[in-house]
């Protein structure tokens, strides 16, 4: 099945704007917080979880997806967010603290909401999967065809709220797809060491729904599976399962010494980068030429130049607005 040119020019340039966001924020992340490493200090405080070499797992699907479709994703949520349109502004002002944050400075870069294109995430392992089960619900009770989509990792297939979620997605036939990023590690643990079978995509059977193996981090196998799952569930016909092998380029957070990877994983694993696979094919398709290619790499790079310009001069709440937004205040008196 050929897969459209626009389609594979915006997975291309989303998929380098991707990289090159999270390779910059490798850069940020690390001002003030050295010479001894303090997760608390610097440009961007607290957690930092990127994922540089996962590109095809978001742009795959989301390139099938519309602005009133649903996406949750888990704590390493930023290729989800950057191919489901969020603001790019108000997403890196966010993870800076900021008051132009999607948050008002107030969630950082594992709390990331934009109503304006259904997105969200959350730090904790699995959360996303009933919330799309949700989305999805309502979705089907008013006669919508948008469909939703969770992403989460290999680690969270083994939570209940995996189970629990598919289990009534597929009672009720909801129009959701469950993406499992594949990265080969539960923070230090192999997926070996921690799951019985050896690819989740198997455990759909259990649900009696289509489950899909994407191999090799391939984005175009993953666009292809995507479009039937997401056509499926516009339908009416019910959920799919999906899980991609996928790559991790960088620990599981920022200043992991990922002593649990041989030395050379890492460099093994880059000679089969998803985006240079995608740059070749599309040269060799005839879909672009050098020129052009060059052309979009560099349009992605201003976009996130912009961005994280603009979280830098951004202003950081005032700290009576601590109180603000909350579900509960102290009285006045």
């Amino acid at each position: 099945m050929a897969i459209p040119a626009d389609k594979l020019t915006w997975m291309y340039e989303t998929m380098v704007k991707i990289r090159y966001f999270e390779e910059t924020m490798v850069k940020v992340y690390t001002e003030g917080k050295m010479p001894v490493f303090n997760i608390g200090a610097g440009t961007v405080p607290g957690e930092m979880h990127l994922a540089a070499g996962q590109e095809p797992a978001a742009v795959g699907i989301c390139a099938h997806l519309r602005k009133d479709d649903t996406v949750t994703a888990p704590h390493r949520p930023h290729h989800h967010a950057i191919a489901k349109g969020v603001d790019l502004k108000r997403m890196t002002a966010e993870m800076f603290g900021r008051e132009t944050g999607l948050g008002k400075g107030k969630g950082g870069h594992m709390h990331l909401f934009d109503p304006t294109v259904k997105f969200s995430c959350s730090g904790i392992v699995g959360a996303g999967m009933p919330q799309a089960v949700g989305a999805a619900l309502s979705n089907k009770m008013n006669n919508t065809d948008w469909v939703a989509v969770a992403f989460a990792g290999e680690g969270a297939a083994n939570s209940g709220a995996f189970h629990e979620s598919l289990n009534l997605a597929a009672l009720w036939k909801l129009p959701v797809i469950v993406v499992i990023e594949d990265n080969a590690y539960g923070i230090s643990v192999p997926k070996s060491k921690s799951t019985a079978v050896a690819n989740n995509a198997v455990r759909a059977a259990a649900y009696g729904i289509p489950g899909a193996l994407v191999k090799d981090n391939d984005p175009l196998e993953m666009y292809r599976v995507s479009e039937e799952a997401v056509a499926r569930a516009r339908r009416g016909e019910g959920p799919t399962l999906i899980e991609i092998e996928t790559y991790r380029y960088l620990g599981h957070f920022q200043g992991d010494p990922e002593v649990y990877r041989e030395k050379d994983e890492v460099s093994h694993l880059r000679q089969k980068d998803p985006i240079e696979r995608l740059r070749r094919y599309m040269v060799e398709q005839g879909v672009a030429g050098e020129e052009e290619l060059a052309g979009w790499e560099a349009q992605a790079k201003r976009e996130v130049d912009e961005a994280y310009t603009f979280a830098r001069d951004s202003a950081w709440p005032r700290g009576e607005e601590a109180l603000e937004d909350v579900f509960a205040k102290t009285s006045e008196g």
